[in-house]
């Protein structure tokens, strides 16, 4: 029971109560997603499964693409449907909200909603929103590949957004809402992609195994290594005398050994260490 499952959530569950049917399906608790999506949210959630579990950082830190539509006029207080209302303000014409989306296009600092899972001071910062205290929610790197406005139906705004992990398309309906001299929320939003991962289009959630088709579409190079050299791999020995002479290219590197994933191998400072090993020791 270890691979991959592509998984259309649907709008008004939690990616956690998403997963329970999946667990039970497969008859394991060991089920994870890679990204949460928000409640009111619904489209890709990339689930790992069994041993693939060890894999959560590299498809957690992939891009992703959304399209989300936006309220203008009126910000609550979660920046979605959810949410009390905190504020109000006049919608703005289509011209001046398109005008600013050139200021959140490229690299950019971006505060997270007060309503996420991000800690402050060891506790969720949703948790201290709820009791009533203002979490300080620092201003973040992230990075907007593409921003589109899509529709205009006013107080409406459809847009199509590529971007960085770790990005908030909440906050970005909020930024772009002030910016225009406005409010807004997200009321609605559909993530389509994970790297080159796309929405299924059922919802069958068929498990897949991880192999070299799923670390191309991920966009991680990989390697092959003989039989002698994942028993090098089980032990932990050294990595450097097994990648000597391979051609690589990246800093990260998938180790597979005919169709099986053996390891994921890391380079720090001009030496290599192991990311993570996927084949059991005997």
């Amino acid at each position: 029971m270890t691979g991959l499952i592509l998984v259309n959530k649907k709008p008004g569950i939690t990616s956690f109560d998403t997963l329970r049917d999946i667990k039970r399906s497969l008859g394991t608790g060991k089920v994870g997603h890679t990204g949460t999506l928000d409640k009111f949210a619904q489209g890709l959630l990339v689930v790992l499964a069994g041993r693939a579990l060890r894999l959560s950082q590299w498809f957690s830190n992939c891009d992703k693409k959304y399209t989300g539509k936006i309220h203008f006029g009126i910000e609550t207080d979660t920046l979605d449907p959810e949410g009390n209302v905190i504020a109000q303000a006049e919608v703005p014409s289509r011209e001046i909200a398109e005008s600013v989306f050139s200021r959140f296009t490229g690299d950019i600092l971006q505060a997270p909603p007060a309503y996420s899972a991000i800690h402050v001071n060891g506790q969720r910062a949703s948790d201290l929103a709820r009791s009533g205290v203002v979490p300080e929610m620092k201003k973040r790197p992230v990075t907007v590949y593409k921003l589109e406005l899509l529709s205009w139906e006013p107080p409406f705004a459809e847009i199509y957004v590529h971007c960085s992990s770790g990005t908030y398309i909440r906050s970005l309906a909020r930024d772009i809402a002030l910016a225009a001299e406005s409010r807004a929320f997200l009321c609605k939003l559909e993530r389509t992609q994970v790297a080159g991962f796309k929405l299924p289009e059922n919802d069958e959630k068929e498990l897949r195994p991880i192999d070299k088709s799923v670390i191309e579409t991920l966009g991680m190079p990989w390697i092959e290594v003989n039989e002698q050299e994942v028993e090098y791999i089980k032990h932990g020995k050294p990595l450097a005398p097994i990648l000597e002479g391979k051609q690589l290219i990246s800093p990260t590197v998938v180790i597979f050994c005919g169709e099986t994933l053996v390891a994921i191998a890391e380079e720090d400072n001009g030496k290599w260490k192991y990311g993570c090993v996927i084949t059991e020791s005997t």
